[in-house]
C-alpha cells in the first residue's frame, strides 16, 4: 500500500521552475532513495511532501491525507511525517532527552513522565540512551543528528523524510547515523532519503529515484539504477560519483 503519493508536482520560485511535474510513490515499509546532481530539485520535492514548501501544482496524499486540501489540518498531518534535516536544529540549552520530549509534550500533550518514557525509548533506538542528560554542545555532530532522528521517531510517524542527513558531518561520524537509519528500516519504517551516500543507497534502498533538472529521469532497484542505468543523464551521474 502506498503511504506517499505525489502526482504532477510543480514548484516555481518566481521565474525559476524547480519541479516540473514530479511523480513519486512510496509503498509502506519501503526505503526510497532520491539522488541527483545539486540543484535537481531533490530537497524541494522532500519539503513539498510535508508542505514546508507550497507546491505550485499537483497532488500529494500522505497516509490517506490530502496534504494540499484547504480542509486539512496541516500541523496534525505533519505529525505523521518525521523530518530530519542537514542541520540538527537542536535547542542548545536543553538536554538530548529534553529535545526529544519537547514535541511529545507540546504537540501530543503528554505528561512529563510519559513523554520521558517515550523519549528515552527513542534515544535507546538510536543507541544514545546513555547520553540522555547531555547537552548538544557535549555531543558529536553524529550524536546530535541521532538525537534529531530520535526526536522525529518519538512522535511515531508513518513516514520519515531525510534531507541530506549526513552532509554536515565529518566522514568518521557518518557511519553511526547510517546505522541508525538502517535499523529503522529493519523495524519497518517507511523512509524517503535525499543523500549523496551512494554505498548506503546501494545496500539499503528498495528503490532509487534519479532526478535532474527538476524531473524524475529514471527510477528502479539499486541494481537497475546503479548497475544498468538506461538514461544518458543517469549514466553520466553514476560514472561521475564512481570516480570520487
Amino acid at each position: 500500500m502506498a503511504i506517499v503519493e505525489a502526482t504532477g508536482i510543480h514548484k516555481h520560485f518566481g521565474a525559476l521552475h524547480v519541479l516540473k511535474g514530479v511523480d513519486l510513490v512510496v509503498e509502506e515499509k519501503q526505503l526510497v532513495f532520491v539522488i541527483g546532481p545539486s540543484g535537481s530539485g531533490k530537497s524541494t520535492l522532500l519539503r513539498c511532501l510535508n508542505r514546508l514548501e507550497e507546491p505550485s501544482g499537483g497532488a500529494i496524499v500522505v497516509d490517506g491525507v490530502d496534504m494540499l486540501s484547504p480542509r486539512t489540518d496541516i500541523n496534525k498531518a505533519r505529525q505523521r511525517i518525521g523530518m530530519v534535516f542537514q542541520s540538527f536544529n537542536l535547542y542548545p540549552h536543553m538536554t538530548a532527552l529534553g529535545n526529544v520530549t519537547l514535541a511529545l509534550r507540546k504537540v501530543l500533550g503528554l505528561g512529563r513522565a510519559e513523554a520521558e518514557k517515550r523519549g528515552q525509548a527513542a534515544l535507546d533506538r538510536v543507541h544514545l540512551a546513555d547520553r540522555a542528560g547531555h547537552f548538544p554542545g557535549q555531543l558529536s555532530g553524529g550524536q546530535q543528528q541521532r538525537v534529531a532522528i530520535a526526536r522525529a521517531i518519538a512522535l511515531e510517524p508513518r513516514v520519515m523524510l531525510f534531507d541530506e542527513p549526513t552532509s554536515a558531518l565529518d566522514p568518521e561520524l557518518v557511519g553511526g547515523v547510517l546505522e541508525a537509519m538502517r535499523e529503522l528500516r529493519q523495524d519497518g519504517m517507511t523512509m524517503v532519503v535525499v543523500s549523496h551516500e551512494m554505498a548506503f543507497a546501494r545496500a539499503a534502498a528498495d528503490r532509487v529515484v534519479f532526478m535532474a533538472d527538476g524531473a524524475v529521469v529514471e527510477s528502479g532497484t539499486p541494481d537497475e539504477v546503479f548497475g544498468n542505468p538506461q538514461h544518458e543523464r543517469t549514466k553520466a551521474f553514476i560514472g561521475q560519483i564512481g570516480r570520487h
